[in-house]
């Protein structure tokens, strides 16, 4: 029996607990060595027990046919790309990406013959503007890191459909529980889980989402690359997946009081939120997120960032997000770090931009700290 509820698949999905004592829990399965009778398994396969878990209630949650789980959000991304062109291939990326993905696409891309054009993506016709006749991907992420920009997912699907593209997309700040890409079109989803499927700041993971034929084609370089995921670590994904849910509704729900709170605020300047009606494509947001705005939110600080963050009591200075625990950080300095102020500058990170990563605590107590921090 099989549930559309996302609250009963993060339990059930790849979760039928443990066949030789009856447990409710899965069974950590540390076997690196398995009899090959009637499968050859082996962690480097990605087809052990903790690892297709995962996979399974991931690919429930995103509506998808097959999924995989890697050991970072970066192999999940780069393995996904990499199995899709070769040399001489064209790939097409928005241009406001988190700041890993650039740095990749800068770096990396060229020195294996694979070219690529960044575009503005707020616009999704640019997309179809840069197609060349190598052209073999078009990669996407919305809400987008850190500005949490909207890239129209239905309108980039179509147009990919009508030239015969692969269409990439990094789900991490919308989360499976507000955004399904699948669902408008999409051909494979990716996540950093380190983030919101992790959800507890105490591991490294990253998924991908697709059909089976193309998780397959993945899955065949992923045995190559050799980013496969632990069953320790495996285990810790899965349990905190089955929480998921809970928690992102409670992120959603203060993220936007604490939005609404900072557009008051005088001494904060821009705010980015996708769930704030100021937003410049809020109404797209609200088509394509029908199950929240997620918990990311970023605004410009009219003092000193710094001095502002170190005053913060509850919410901590960190580099990721998606934890229960609020977390902040400046971009500069952290996730788009790798980039010339320059290049910050070309995609509209400013100096004074903090990106604040909202947990499940009491939306008061977290609204009193930017307050007296302020």
């Amino acid at each position: 029996m099989k549930s559309s509820s996302k609250l009963t698949q993060s339990v059930h999905a790849g979760s039928p607990g443990d066949p030789l004592y009856g447990g409710v829990v899965n069974p950590i399965y540390l076997s690196s060595a398995y009899d090959y009778e009637e499968t050859v398994r082996y962690p480097r396969y990605y087809n052990t027990p903790n690892q297709l878990a995962v996979a399974e209630k991931i690919t429930a949650l995103e509506n998808g046919e097959d999924g995989l789980v890697f050991s970072s959000g970066m192999a999940a991304i780069m393995t996904s790309l990499f199995a899709m062109v070769k040399m001489g291939d064209h790939i097409i990326f928005q241009n406001d990406l988190y700041g890993g993905t650039h740095h990749a696409a800068l770096h990396e891309l060229n020195r294996y013959g694979i070219t690529y054009t960044m575009v503005d993506a707020t616009d999704p016709s640019n997309f179809e503007k840069a197609i060349r006749k190598e052209t073999k991907v078009i990669y996407i992420e919305t809400p987008s890191n850190p500005l949490l920009k909207i890239t129209d997912i239905k309108k980039v699907a179509a147009i990919a459909k009508k030239h015969k593209l692969v269409t990439i997309i990094d789900n991490t700040f919308a989360s499976p529980v507000n955004q399904n890409p699948i669902d408008l079109g999409i051909d494979i989803v990716t996540h950093s889980g380190t983030k919101y499927i992790g959800g507890h700041s105490d591991l490294c993971c990253g998924l991908m989402v697709s059909s089976k034929k193309l998780t397959n084609k993945i899955k065949a370089s992923a045995m190559h690359f050799g980013g496969s995921l632990d069953a320790q670590t495996c285990y810790l994904v899965e349990r905190s997946l089955k929480t998921i849910v809970l928690r992102v509704n409670q992120q959603n729900s203060n993220a936007m009081t604490i939005a609404r709170f900072l557009e008051t605020e005088s001494k904060v300047g821009k705010v980015f939120y996708p769930g704030l009606k100021t937003h410049p494509l809020h109404s797209i947001a609200k088509k394509q997120m029908p199950g929240g705005f997620g918990g990311m939110l970023s605004f410009e600080v009219k003092g000193s960032p710094d001095k502002f963050m170190k005053k913060l009591k509850y919410i901590k200075r960190a580099v990721s997000l998606g934890g229960v625990e609020s977390t902040i950080n400046s971009p500069m300095r952290t996730s788009h770090s790798k980039l010339t102020a320059e290049e910050r500058k070309a995609v509209g990170i400013s100096d004074k931009l903090v990106r604040f990563s909202v947990g499940i605590e009491d939306p008061t107590d977290l609204i009193n700290d930017i307050k007296q921090a302020l």
